[in-house]
């Protein structure tokens, strides 16, 4: 969060409801690919294939 509220700040910036909702989208947007960059890529392992529990 705090690099998001670096680059766009905690409030919305313009006055019409119009450019307000474009801006909301635009910062969702945003957030959500910075998070998607952040997130690390799964790889399945083919050593623990077949491995069953033993309890």
């Amino acid at each position: 969060m705090y690099r998001y509220k670096q680059l766009m700040h905690d409030k919305l910036e313009n006055c019409r409801f119009n450019q307000k909702h474009a801006e909301a989208v635009l910062k969702v947007k945003v957030l959500n690919r910075m998070a998607r960059l952040g997130m690390p890529e799964y790889q399945r392992n083919s050593w623990n294939r077949g491995v069953t529990d033993a309890t």
